[in-house]
């Protein structure tokens, strides 16, 4: 009964770490991803700046071949 114990104790000490270090990889998973969303965020306005207006708003003009 001691044996199981004890090793139910380190088996609970394995995952407490092991659930620690995920709970780190999230977080920087987390600020990753908000990171990248800012700068794509950022890519689209910087697009957006540099493209002419739109006269028509469609976006897409028929060349004058058609």
């Amino acid at each position: 009964m001691e044996s199981r114990l004890s090793e139910l104790e380190i088996k609970l000490s394995f995952n407490e770490d092991l659930l620690e270090e995920l709970n780190r990889t999230v977080a920087r998973q987390q600020q990753q991803i908000s990171t990248l969303e800012q700068q794509l965020r950022d890519l689209r306005e910087q697009l957006q700046r540099s493209l002419p207006p739109e006269s028509d708003g469609s976006g897409h003009e028929i060349p004058p071949h058609y």
